[in-house]
């Protein structure tokens, strides 16, 4: 398998750097290629701009990105090189991880940019080359993540809230969009916080987690033939995607939530 690690950490010595480091001889011992992406150290320029179109502009006195982006792919025109560069790697892998810690409920800017710059439209997805019918149907993806806090508060009644819910933005929005499989997170919980014992075994269990990576079933998102012609699930459909819930069946969003299990999330610890 070839796996492509993006690590957001401002410090190579982090916790997350650790969680990188494990994750690639990892892989390698079990014989998978590996390329890492450290956005730090590459000083990722995060916001997609004027910049990013090199080639000449469908429309040079207004910028609409994705009409210029989707042009700048059917006109065979690269994109910066930065970019390229990342785009190729995307292409080369079958498994993408991202690492990072979570800052305010989300992945760090400069992850997210990597993800507006790189997976454009036209290169990563385009009319009726999404979720079902994505550009990298086929592939998997997972988020590897570090938290400041217990994993208590990120329980459906915790203070933060469900961390499958936190997390819909990035395993819905990016990757089940883009086509990929997307596999149980891996969290580690306020390593910061912990004992140099109880960090060491986050990473043999992290370690654990990617030796049978290949073998890991992807969380449940609804097919596109669940949905009706205005993209709602269909009345008679129950919500099974621990996120969503569908009224039309009676379904409340409690029991919703019970369709994503404890034993679906991997959580180091």
């Amino acid at each position: 398998m070839k796996v492509l690690i993006v690590f957001a950490h401002p410090e190579p010595k982090s916790f997350n750097g650790a969680l990188k480091d494990t994750a690639v001889s990892t892989l390698e011992e079990q014989g998978h290629e590996v390329q890492v992406t450290d956005l730090y150290q590459l000083k990722w320029r995060p916001e997609l701009g004027p910049e990013d179109f090199v080639g000449e502009r469908l429309n040079p006195d207004f910028l609409d990105l994705s009409v210029e982006q989707e042009h700048m792919f059917g006109t065979s025109t690269k994109p910066t090189p930065d970019v390229y560069a990342e785009q190729q790697k995307v292409l080369w892998c079958d498994l993408i991880i991202f690492q990072y810690s979570m800052w305010w409920f989300g992945m760090p800017a400069i992850l997210k940019g990597w993800v507006d710059r790189v997976m454009t439209r036209g290169f990563a997805y385009a009319t009726g080359r999404k979720y079902d019918t994505g550009v990298f149907k086929g592939r998997r993806a997972m988020v590897s993540a570090t938290t400041g806090t217990a994993s208590s508060l990120y329980e459906p009644d915790g203070v933060d809230g469900d961390i499958n819910h936190i997390l819909w933005p990035i395993h819905n929005g990016i990757f089940k969009y883009l086509g990929f499989d997307v596999l149980p997170p891996h969290m580690s919980w306020m390593p910061g916080r912990v004992t140099p014992e109880e960090r060491q075994a986050y990473l043999d269990s992290y370690a654990a987690r990617l030796r049978s990576i290949g073998s890991t079933e992807p969380l449940f998102f609804h097919p596109f033939a669940d949905y009706g012609p205005d993209q709602r699930l269909k009345p008679g459909v129950v919500a099974r995607s621990g996120f969503q819930w569908n009224p039309g069946t009676g379904q409340s969003h409690a029991e919703a939530a019970q369709a994503i299990t404890p034993k679906k999330i991997a959580k180091a610890g």
